[in-house]
């Protein structure tokens, strides 16, 4: 098969690359590196079915010849980059998903969405279904990401039903594992850089807010399963093992034997108060299930911080734990 991945040099993406050239695809990167990075895919450089396109999709996107499938993974991830970039998010999710979508149409490829389960906002259904609207605040400061991601949505839905485009949509839920920036503001390598270093724990408010971690593997068998079957989704990818942010960063304390203390910082405007997945519908449709539980994954993660930290590889910009 041909692959087509957009953001394919980020955090998951380069992931994704590296498991579909194991699986002897044949895959082009397309990544403008704004939050992406080429380290992250340096090591597939060598692999003749692996290329890299930069280029930002929401200007223009041509790949020559036929494409089996397009995994549309560009965009801004953590709050701390979509907050300092908040209109090229908002474009990623709205030009960029077109401009994949059409690459797709043009292509006769199967085409899958990377949504988010920010799509559901500070919830008030717990755990989360898919049949689920959400509770997004349209004008708050997450909402350039949870809007770009609810209308990218919308519009691969509008190509399925108008256009006969063969799409998928997968609404990812809290993902970590090796590749993630130390400085990137997510909660896990926050707290990872924290305890490695010695410094204190930033836990926004008090603590009490919850998420549902899951390994990189899992999220990407999940993915890969959705493209390799016919269906439209959308459809949950998380782990329903559910922690709370002060319970995940005193695990990693543990973990990483830090003696780091605590410190509470002020909490985010319209931090979600509560994130689990209701993954039967991933089950069921593609059997799938999350096989790696926190504390394995953790160990992983800590692992690949530790060589990183030690190597002096970590970015030098500040960022705070925003989950």
């Amino acid at each position: 098969m041909r692959i087509v991945v957009t953001g394919g040099a980020g955090f998951l993406g380069s992931h994704l690359c590296e498991r579909l050239l194991a699986r002897g695809a044949d895959v082009t990167c397309m990544d403008d590196f704004l939050t992406g990075s080429p380290r992250n895919v340096e090591h597939l450089m060598g692999n003749p079915g692996f290329h890299v396109i930069e280029c930002d999709v929401t200007g223009f996107v041509h790949v020559p010849g036929e494409v089996d499938l397009v995994l549309h993974f560009a965009s801004a991830a953590s709050p701390i980059d979509y907050l300092r970039h908040p209109i090229e998010t908002l474009k990623v999710g709205s030009l960029g998903t077109l401009h994949a979508l059409g690459l797709a149409k043009e292509k006769g490829a199967r085409f899958v969405l990377a949504s988010t389960s920010e799509v559901y906002g500070d919830p008030l259904e717990h755990p989360q279904r898919e049949s689920y609207w959400g509770n997004v605040n349209p004008v708050g400061p997450r909402s350039v990401y949870d809007e770009a991601k609810r209308f990218a949505e919308s519009l691969t839905t509008a190509y399925r039903n108008s256009n006969g485009t063969d799409t998928g949509i997968v609404r990812i839920f809290n993902t970590y594992g090796p590749r993630m920036r130390p400085h990137d503001g997510r909660a896990i390598p926050t707290f990872i850089r924290q305890a490695l270093t010695g410094e204190p724990l930033t836990v926004a408010g008090d603590g009490r807010q919850t998420r549902s971690i899951c390994y990189v593997d899992d999220t990407v068998e999940g993915v890969l399963a959705l493209a390799g079957s016919d269906f439209e989704g959308p459809v949950n990818i998380g782990n329903p093992s559910e922690m709370s942010m002060l319970e995940l960063a005193e695990t990693i304390r543990d973990l990483t034997g830090s003696s780091s203390p605590i410190r509470f910082v002020d909490r985010p405007a319209d931090d979600p108060a509560v994130r689990r997945p209701d993954t039967s519908l991933a089950a069921e449709r593609l059997g799938w299930h999350p096989r790696v539980d926190p504390i394995t994954g953790l160990r992983r993660t800590i692992e690949w911080f530790t060589a990183e930290l030690r190597g002096g590889r970590a970015e030098a910009d500040a960022g705070g734990s925003r989950g």
